[in-house]
């Protein structure tokens, strides 16, 4: 049978298309469960982050984040993530604010409803330049 299905929710737009990971017979042009933790993950931090900025009066410019996640299968086929890092590349347009950048980022950090939901690991790698 097919692993293919539509994720909806009532109200908002619908359109992403799922499966599983190929390694369980999944489609592998579709997103899978993980690739959408890895992303719920790096969109909630950002989202705090961008806030805090806005807050903080510090203008972004850019933001790009390469999350990447361990996964370790049990015996009996099932496995969980025991760590996870995030590798935002952010750009701020006043270098003299680069430090308290980092230090809102960190601040995200505490903030970030997925990232405080989970049980692995999450380690950050961020990486904050100005224009």
């Amino acid at each position: 049978m097919s692993r293919d299905h539509e994720i909806s929710t009532d109200g908002k737009y619908s359109g992403i298309n799922g499966s599983a990971d190929p390694i369980f017979l999944g489609d592998k042009t579709r997103y899978n469960p993980e690739d959408l933790f890895l992303s719920s993950l790096s969109a909630c931090h950002m989202l705090w982050y961008l806030h805090l900025c806005a807050t903080h009066k510090i203008i972004v410019t850019s933001y790009s984040d390469n999350a990447s996640g361990t996964l370790v299968e049990s015996e009996n086929g099932g496995g969980r993530f025991t760590e996870v890092t995030l590798n935002p590349k952010v750009k701020i347009k006043d270098a003299t604010l680069s430090a308290k950048a980092m230090g809102v980022y960190r601040e995200a950090d505490k903030m970030c409803f997925i990232a405080n939901s989970c049980n692995c690991k999450i380690k950050h790698q961020p990486d904050i330049t100005a224009d």
